[in-house]
């Protein structure tokens, strides 16, 4: 059964299990789907709304891509746990000619680059969907600005956490300039994710002081 469809219970047991994967990968790309979906909801108490029609085509946009990006971060769970299994499997290869060992130590950088590329890949769909999070702390509903919040922290988690899965990998990549590509590729996701975050971090505290005093 994939992970994706398993129900929350049976999920949390398995990551909490002894078994490696699913691990800190999965549930980065988990985390980025549950925040595309907040901010598929915040699109939808929008679009449609009188009141709001000026931000209509800017949440339909919204909707569409945190759609898009929902789907493919939930495939991305389980591809993350595929990715390190790929690992494990390599390295558990046979090495006892150098024809083996050849054919082993392939199998691992093909594996070990597998499983940089794919939490790179939900760090760079996680920085997508803080953009799409950030037009709706902008334009979106107001009364769901804690809403767009809570997908903020979640992208932020997840985008973290990606990192982290793809810089383990790189030290055990033999091709430089492909680590060098990877690790720069993560700083840049990194960082427009976070840069937007704290856009929508000021957004939502300016509307939270507004209604609470504090």
């Amino acid at each position: 059964m994939k992970l994706v469809e398993m129900s929350m219970e049976q999920l949390c047991a398995e990551l909490g299990s002894e078994s490696p994967a699913p691990g800190g990968g999965s549930a980065a790309a988990l985390a980025g789907a549950i925040a595309a979906s907040l901010c598929a909801m915040v699109s939808r108490l929008t679009a449609g709304r009188e009141k709001f029609k000026d931000a209509w085509g800017d949440m339909q946009e919204v909707l569409a891509e945190s759609e898009r990006l929902g789907t493919r971060l939930r495939q991305l769970v389980d591809e993350d746990a595929d990715a390190f299994r790929s690992v494990m499997a390599a390295r558990r290869l046979p090495k006892s000619s150098d024809a083996e060992r050849s054919a082993r130590e392939g199998a691992v950088q093909e594996a070990t680059l597998r499983s940089a590329r794919v939490p790179l890949e939900t760090l760079v769909s996680l920085a997508r969907l803080s953009a799409l999070a950030l037009a709706a702390a902008r334009k979106g509903n107001p009364g769901c600005l804690t809403d767009v919040g809570s997908a903020a922290q979640l992208i932020r988690a997840g985008a973290v956490a990606a990192s982290y899965n793809v810089r383990v990998n790189l030290p055990s990549l033999a091709d430089t300039a492909v680590r060098d590509q990877l690790s720069a590729e993560t700083s840049r996701a990194l960082a427009e994710a976070r840069a937007a975050i704290g856009r929508i971090e000021e957004a939502v505290e300016s509307g939270l002081g507004d209604r609470s005093g504090i």
